[in-house]
């Protein structure tokens, strides 16, 4: 047991010391060899240009694609289909601290759904922590909603219980047991099961189901699969401050880049998967706060390698996260991006799972762990190299070294790099006014102007404050193995006024 603490130490080291590494080198070699940092510097902006221009294509295929997909009848192309009516869908909504009128919109956005709510189980499930608040709203919801649905139950994940951290993890284990009872009970095959474990804020497209339950019934070995929605913050993105917006894109568009190359994926935020997957994996573990991406990991580990994601090219709308002020929701918004940074608690986990799995092929093993490796490096590393640390060379080297022709001519050598790396914001801004919500009556064509053009440029700020030291914060906590995060649970707005509009195609 000692020895697995040790090994799992040592695993916990390795991101946030190559971040320290890459940053303490930087400021050295900045004064003390300017001519290795410049070289450096040049080399890994070039990396960064032949980067964006490698990803522009996927966001391409992949909006090129959404927008196909929001136009299909994918409920008469389900219904075609000879299993159709064997298709069973539970809906997981754990919810904590969330307002009534947030359960509710999700509620809405599921009875809104083309697919026959007769094959629909929802499972609302609270924490005892917060007990009295979760039997009032509870109330409310069975009273309003238990007829609209095949079956809506509730659940009530009691607290302190061993080898569990308070979170979403520890309470969609308890709502999966206690709702594989449920379904046992009914009598329906497990095998025919989709399951969906939402953020309670969701908000689904009309044809979302529809097209899982279209995927799940024609992809090979479906239950080797979970199953990807495009997320958009979309449910009060006018609302939101400029930097919020700016972020929730740039999740939202990182997410397309990998949909359009989901070998190597893991999921994120809400989604769906097999029933038949998470029995086999004894559902979500219950003492990490990624679970949205542990869970593939699991499915990943237990079959040896034979498990990946299926891109599904529709929405799920959630909220940026609210505040009642600026100040408040920028706070808030570095306490999101920092909990989701904390999936850096994977990458233990898989080198640990990959070195004991003998079955699983080599290839995938490398594959994931770069792309985890080289996604949680860069993350943390290219705002700061590409505006900040890449500059000081030029401030703090030696009067001896700046006669240099390289000195003088790599300041102009460096912008024109990211001048062209800039055309990747100029498509994203406008590929972003295309996902945009119906504008509220009360926002101004002035709100639209910034909200569609001004905002993008924050992005060195955005992409510096709330990217890459929430970041490093996150690896560096796991690295010194104090300080580990919780599940905290980014505030919400009120409620969504025209919600319809948000589960329709536009």
């Amino acid at each position: 047991m000692e020895t697995n603490k040790i090994e799992t130490r040592f695993y916990e080291i390795i991101p946030g010391a190559l971040v320290w590494l890459t940053i303490v080198l930087s400021l050295v070699l900045s004064y003390t060899h300017p001519l290795w940092m410049v070289y450096f510097i040049m080399i890994y902006d070039l990396y960064w240009l032949f980067r964006v221009m490698y990803y522009l294509p996927f966001v391409f295929i992949s909006w090129w694609t959404y927008k196909r997909d929001l136009k299909r009848d994918w409920l008469g192309m389900a219904k075609a289909l000879p299993r159709f009516n064997e298709v069973y869908h539970v809906i997981f909504l754990p919810t904590v601290k969330e307002d009534l009128l947030v359960i509710e919109d999700c509620l809405k956005s599921l009875i809104a759904s083309t697919y026959p709510k007769d094959k629909m189980i929802v499972v609302l499930g609270g924490e005892e922590r917060a007990k009295d608040s979760f039997e009032v709203k509870s109330k409310v919801i069975v009273q309003k909603y238990c007829d609209k649905f095949f079956c809506l139950m509730t659940t009530l994940h009691p607290k302190d219980l061993p080898q569990e951290i308070p979170g979403k993890g520890s309470n969609v284990n308890w709502m999966g047991h206690r709702a594989l009872e449920k379904i046992q009970e009914l009598g329906i095959n497990v095998d025919n099961v989709v399951v969906s474990s939402f953020d309670v804020d969701t908000v689904t497209h009309s044809q979302y189901f529809a097209c899982v339950t279209y995927k799940f019934l024609t992809v090979e070995d479906p239950h080797r699969s979970s199953y990807q929605p495009v997320v958009l913050y979309n449910n009060n993105l006018w609302e939101s401050p400029a930097a919020v917006r700016v972020s929730s894109f740039g999740t939202t568009f990182w997410l397309m880049t990998e949909l359009a190359r989901p070998e190597g994926m893991m999921t994120f935020s809400s989604h769906s998967m097999s029933l038949r997957m998470l029995v086999d994996v004894d559902f979500w573990q219950k003492d990490i706060v990624s679970e949205d991406s542990r869970i593939f990991l699991q499915g990943l580990v237990h079959y040896h390698g034979d498990y990946r994601v299926t891109p599904i090219y529709l929405p799920v709308s959630m909220d940026t996260v609210m505040s009642g002020n600026y100040l408040n929701a920028l706070t808030a918004l570095y306490k999101q991006q920092r909990r989701w940074a904390w999936g850096v608690e994977n990458f233990p986990f898989m080198v640990k799972a990959f070195l004991r799995d003998r079955k699983m092929p080599w290839t995938v093993k490398f594959g994931f762990l770069l792309k985890q490796t080289e996604g949680m490096y860069t993350w943390a590393t290219v705002p700061l190299l590409i505006f900040v640390l890449g500059r000081l060379p030029f401030v703090l080297a030696p009067d001896a070294f700046r006669s240099y022709a390289i000195f003088q001519n790599t300041p102009f050598t460096l912008e024109w790099l990211m001048r062209f790396a800039m055309v990747g914001v100029f498509v994203t801004a406008i590929l972003a006014v295309t996902l945009l919500p119906p504008r509220p009556t009360h926002v101004s064509r002035w709100q639209t102007i910034v909200v569609t053009v001004l905002q993008w440029l924050l992005l060195p700020i955005t992409f510096v404050v709330f990217g890459a030291i929430p970041a490093i914060d996150a690896q560096t906590r796991l690295m010194l193995g104090r300080g580990r995060l919780g599940f905290n649970v980014s505030p919400k707005r009120v409620s969504i006024p025209g919600i319809e509009k948000l589960t329709t195609d536009k």
